[in-house]
């Protein structure tokens, strides 16, 4: 049951974002270590953890039915009925209130704000309403998924300017790129479950072509990051880097043959590109 417990959260994601909170933190902190050891950034992530578990709780149990249908999901507790819907609810229901009151009471009410931003988006524009409905679920949707290091950040600011709204651009930017990669590769289990991805309406050139203004916009936004002097030289050269790596690949996905072989490959890179900026990002954050 704990191992049950603990997949419902989707604990990959979670993982991921948490350094994305991370990297928000560190950066508005520029090196003050009186904020970098105190209790506000200990009280962010698992704040920030804890709502992002609950969202995850309740995509699985808005999706039970759906779940069924696809192999990726078909094994999750909900289909093969080792939990009960009820208990699943109530389960998200506790995560979401522990995680709100400690963003809420112990960190500030601008971080918790943004935490309860990121569920609405998350759970009711996304899971919902647009997955079910639209190909722009992925873009929307993204919305939710950019919150973690505006979070990160504003525990530390209390306030959303401009370093708050490029480390949102970066992680909206990033997410359909990501995504859609992964839902090439898996758009016949998405068809089959009656997910309306873009891929699966559109098709997959389309998916591809629509892919790259996302990436490609992720070079700006990095650069604004050093404009501003959040960032050294270092962080901009990795970023840039990266990204344009990442870009090339995805334009080679235009011409490519097998379809699944490139979407598997144009998803690590885009995980990677995700680390190595967050880790350049901590490493050649500007101090005071």
């Amino acid at each position: 049951m704990l191992k049950d417990l603990v997949a419902l959260t989707k604990p990959r994601i979670i993982r991921l974002n948490l350094i994305a909170a991370f990297g928000g933190y560190w950066v508005a902190s520029k090196w003050d270590w009186d904020r970098i050891a105190s209790w506000d950034l200990l009280w962010m992530l698992i704040g920030s953890a804890l709502t992002m578990a609950s969202s995850c709780v309740f995509n699985n149990y808005l999706d039970r039915e759906l779940d069924m249908k696809m192999a990726r999901t078909r094994d999750r507790a909900l289909p093969q009925n080792r939990m009960t819907p009820g208990f699943v609810l109530g389960y998200g229901i506790v995560l979401g209130i522990a995680g709100l009151a400690i963003l809420f009471l112990l960190l500030n009410p601008l971080s918790g704000w943004l935490g309860l931003l990121g569920m609405f988006v998350y759970v009711v524009i996304y899971t919902m309403w647009l997955k079910r409905s639209s190909t722009w679920s992925t873009s929307i949707g993204g919305i939710s998924g950019a919150m973690p290091p505006v979070i990160g950040y504003c525990a530390v600011s209390n306030d959303v300017d401009m370093g708050a709204w490029i480390l949102f651009a970066l992680l909206f930017l990033w997410q359909p790129a990501h995504f859609w990669s992964l839902a090439i590769r898996r758009k016949e289990e998405y068809r089959a479950a009656g997910f309306p991805l873009l891929p699966v309406v559109k098709g997959v050139t389309r998916t591809k072509w629509q892919m790259l203004p996302y990436i490609l916009l992720l070079i700006p936004a990095s650069v604004l990051m050093y404009t501003y002097d959040y960032v050294g030289i270092y962080f901009l050269i990795l970023s840039v880097g990266i990204a344009v790596v990442w870009f090339a690949h995805a334009v080679t996905g235009l011409k490519a043959k097998d379809d699944e072989r490139w979407a598997k490959a144009d998803f690590m890179i885009s995980i990677n590109y995700l680390m190595v900026m967050f880790l350049a990002m901590i490493l050649d954050t500007n101090g005071v």
